[in-house]
């Protein structure tokens, strides 16, 4: 079976070229970002959240699947590579860029409930996990990747990975699958 995606965001291609001229070398690859496209299209009119923008490619498979009344935060610390994103989605109403750390935007987000995650950095996924469930609707869904190990790892990466997935069934109002497909991906529910 050939699981590489039939579709791609129109922007794709270039924000991958601005992110090897950058060196930039984490942008979700395609099959992660098809199954972005396909879960926010099964959200229509909800809020998405994806925290750790990048240079902007999981943003653009997460707008490809958005229905026209949904909306999407992506938050990114390095305002280097959320100006990519930003010259590349920016004319895109359904899209907000926020300049920030995770853990500074967890702090103080106060919009509505939202209906999809996707974590691509720390915050909300190593630590903060509770905080970002809360925030999810009930049936929103929490999206990661990067569970498998990448050449871009630090060393003591596994780690956080290895306590990361041991200790996801203790939580209660979490729901999720694991997959060692694409990078290593967990799609979960809030319960």
């Amino acid at each position: 079976m050939d699981d590489r995606p039939y579709f791609r965001p129109a922007a794709l291609d270039a924000i991958l070229a601005d992110a090897t001229r950058l060196g930039f070398a984490m942008s979700c690859e395609d099959r992660t970002g098809s199954l972005l496209a396909t879960l926010a299209a099964s959200k229509p009119g909800g809020h998405l959240v994806e925290l750790g923008t990048g240079v902007g490619a999981g943003a653009s498979w997460l707008l490809h699947g958005m229905r026209p009344d949904a909306r999407l935060t992506t938050v990114e610390m390095d305002p280097e590579h959320q100006a990519v994103a930003a010259g590349h989605l920016g004319n895109d109403t359904r899209v907000s860029f926020v300049t920030a750390n995770a853990d500074a935007w967890l702090d103080s987000y106060a919009g509505p409930p939202l209906a999809l995650a996707y974590v691509d950095c720390r915050p909300g996924k190593f630590h903060r996990l509770d905080d970002l469930i809360g925030l999810l609707e009930p049936g929103g869904l929490y999206v990661v990747d990067d569970l498998l190990p990448q050449p871009t790892w630090p060393s003591d990466h596994q780690t956080r990975v290895d306590n990361f997935l041991a200790h996801l069934p203790e939580r209660s109002n979490l729901l999720g699958t694991s997959a060692t497909w694409a990078s290593g991906v967990l799609v979960g529910t809030r319960i």
